[in-house]
């Protein structure tokens, strides 16, 4: 095992409903468990998540962060999870100081938790919370081109043993999602699946053209259908960033909560 970083995007599920075994997660449930088994544990975690968003980057700076139960209309278990992961400042601390070489302006947080975009996936990934985690946020501007650029100037860890996590959702139409009653194929959800794992695996794409593609996400298949808004898939472009254009292994495709979601990862 290699004590290079690990760069994965996974889709994290509908609020905490992985960690109520809800039947629709069962298979994120799987891979979610499973998945850690292939790596060497990381050092540090770095969640980049799709709940966050500021007007500059910002970065979770708290050596014990607390957690931000930020969903609604769940039992009331799920606002009783506890995931006492240590924050790392000084992990924060270099990451802001890898934005601004490279001209993103950033903010250390000493008062956010984490959210559920990084405690929900992680009490089933390191279910021990013995990894010190920190949250970067995305662009409040949610551009897809300067997303890449954050993941680019990320691009200087990759020498490190730390797990990076794009933690969002592949398809992320709440009106569509809320509202399937059979496990039938939507049609766009699939195709838009199909451009995506093209997009990020292909091997006979250029860096140049994955990149180009994801800046210009909304041209592909049914895009702005399954997404709305964009911030479910922003951490992927993240994570393609710190990849720096190379082909993604397709480690995930299968359904979530009756859609085809996908999960990518970058070694």
């Amino acid at each position: 095992m290699s004590a290079q970083a690990s760069v994965l995007f996974i889709p994290h599920g509908g609020g905490p409903l992985p960690l109520l075994d809800d039947p629709g997660h069962a298979a994120l449930n799987r891979f979610l468990r499973a998945w850690p088994a292939s790596v060497a544990k990381p050092d540090a975690i770095i969640v980049i998540s799709a709940h966050w968003e500021e007007p500059v980057v910002s970065i979770t700076a708290s050596a014990a962060p607390t957690l931000l139960f930020d969903y609604s209309g769940f039992p009331p278990e799920t606002y009783e999870y506890q995931y006492p992961a240590a924050g790392h400042p000084a992990l924060a601390e270099r990451v802001q100081g890898l934005l601004q070489q490279a001209g993103i302006d950033s903010n250390l947080d000493y008062q956010r938790g984490f959210d559920h975009g990084l405690f929900v996936p992680l009490i089933l990934m390191y279910p021990a919370a013995d990894i010190p985690c920190i949250q970067v946020s995305l662009a409040a501007s949610l551009d897809a081109g300067e997303h890449v650029r954050i993941g680019q100037a990320l691009a200087g860890l990759i020498s490190d043993n730390l797990l990076i996590l794009g933690s969002g959702f592949s398809f992320h139409n709440m009106q569509a999602l809320m509202s399937k009653r059979d496990d039938s194929i939507d049609a766009r959800n699939q195709a838009f699946e199909d451009w995506l794992a093209q997009t990020c695996s292909a091997p006979d794409l250029s860096a140049a053209e994955r990149e180009q593609r994801l800046v210009d996400w909304e041209l592909a298949p049914h895009a702005r259908y399954c997404h709305p808004r964009e911030e479910h898939l922003l951490p992927l472009q993240v994570c393609f960033g710190v990849g720096q254009g190379a082909a993604a292994a397709t480690v995930f495709q299968q359904p979530v909560a009756g859609f085809i979601a996908s999960g990518y990862q970058w070694d």
